[in-house]
């Protein structure tokens, strides 16, 4: 079973996981879709809506589903003209084969898989995509480590190619692909980054006080950062597509 208490905390920075989360390259987004040009697109844990704005930018029918209300909510400030869907990777609130896609953005390593995988195949027209996305920090950059190991930036994914290896009987064969991308923020836009990550919304003040300290000394004395207006995070997408049988 999956402990949700951290999938759950995100709500109470909606506003900040918005602005700070990075977007997803839309040559991932492109390979994902497989050829589908327009369709149906559910956005499954959809939180703030960054996911949905990519797809949509492409030219698809979105919608969204997530169970937080909070993140509902900045969803739809953000995305004007989209409401989310409450809802679950488990409790779908769609009828039988009504969508085309269903793609999930960081979210897919907070599912129940087994029932989440059928409920997605429920929803899923015969031949409909599955394919989950995840943007992950690049640490085989050393200070982007070291943020890591500040931060405890655990993406809950592990080696997703490896982990992540099956759908269940509904779906055929998974493909995989890898796409490179970087975020520019300011030293400020890291600290905000890091207070929307789920370790630090649930942490304790002493902590926390932890994380500003040494997170302040990484940025004022790592060789790569010290005296920088702006830094590059580099990321990893990684995409992991299949069809519905």
């Amino acid at each position: 079973m999956v402990d949700h208490t951290h999938a759950l905390s995100f709500g109470a920075a909606a506003s900040d996981y918005d602005r700070f989360r990075p977007r997803y390259p839309e040559a991932a987004l492109r390979w994902a879709f497989d050829g589908l040009s327009s369709g149906r697109v559910v956005d499954l844990g959809a939180g703030t809506g960054i996911l949905t704005r990519g797809v949509q930018a492409l030219g698809h029918q979105v919608v969204p589903v997530e169970p937080d209300p909070g993140m509902r909510a900045q969803l739809a400030d953000s995305t004007p003209g989209t409401t989310a869907l409450a809802g679950s990777a488990e409790a779908v609130p769609l009828p039988d084969a009504a969508a085309d896609a269903v793609l999930v953005g960081t979210a897919y390593h907070w599912f129940d898989q087994e029932p989440a995988h059928a409920e997605i195949a429920r929803v899923l027209r015969p031949g409909g995509i599955f394919a989950p996305i995840w943007n992950i920090r690049d640490d085989r950059v050393e200070w982007v480590a070291e943020l890591g190991r500040i931060a405890h930036l655990d993406d809950k994914s592990g080696n997703i190619m490896v982990k992540y290896a099956d759908f269940g009987p509904a779906f055929g064969a998974i493909e995989t692909r890898e796409f490179a991308h970087r975020t520019t923020l300011t030293p400020d836009e890291v600290r905000g980054m890091i207070r929307t990550r789920s370790y630090w919304l649930t942490a304790s003040d002493t902590d926390r006080q932890r994380v500003e300290r040494e997170l302040t000394d990484l940025l004022a004395t790592h060789p790569d950062l010290a005296g920088r207006e702006t830094v590059e995070l580099p990321y990893r997408t990684l995409v992991l597509r299949a069809r519905r049988r």
